[in-house]
Formats: structure tokens, C-alpha cells, sequence
């Protein structure tokens, strides 16, 4: 037995009888040997989904940082505007 099922903790879970019978539903097609085991992936997945958006919610961050810290002037909506333009001119010409 890993340690960390060793040092497990028994609880109780209110759950929808539509969340239920998804996961009795999953054990009785095999996919989990029992509820526990449906519920511990489902919170390792939720966890590891957790990871992910934190991860990416720190890369936002930081794109963000490196925005505000660019020395480069800001362009005004009429400059932008006039840039795209250009640039979608540039690219059917170039089709």
C-alpha cells in the first residue's frame, strides 16, 4: 500500500444523484474499482487542472509585465488602426 493511502483519511461527500451515477455508472463499466477510486482521480485531475491554470495564469502575468515594462511608445487606436491596414494591404498583395 503506497504511504499516502496509509495515511488516508475517511470522509463524507454530498454529491447531485446526477454526479452519483456518473461515477457508480463508471464502476460498474469497469473503468474504477470502486466510488473512492472514481473520486481520488477525479480530485488528482482537478488538482492537476489547478497546476495548469495557475501556470497559465502566471505566463498571462508575465506577458503583461514585459506590456507595461516595453519602453516602446504606445500606439494611439487611429495608429493601430492605420498599422493594420497596412498590414492586411501587405498580405493580399502578397496572396
Amino acid at each position: 500500500m503506497s504511504q499516502s493511502m496509509q495515511s488516508a483519511e475517511k470522509i463524507s461527500v454530498t454529491m447531485t444523484p446526477e454526479m452519483l451515477r456518473i461515477v457508480r455508472q463508471s464502476v460498474e463499466a469497469g473503468e474504477f474499482a470502486s466510488t473512492s477510486e472514481a473520486l481520488r482521480d477525479a480530485v488528482r485531475v482537478w488538482a492537476r487542472q489547478r497546476i495548469e491554470d495557475a501556470e497559465r495564469l502566471n505566463a498571462i502575468r508575465a506577458r503583461i509585465r514585459r506590456s507595461l515594462d516595453d519602453p516602446r511608445p504606445s500606439l494611439s487606436a487611429e495608429d493601430t488602426q492605420l498599422e493594420m491596414q497596412r498590414f492586411f494591404e501587405k498580405a493580399a498583395k502578397d496572396a
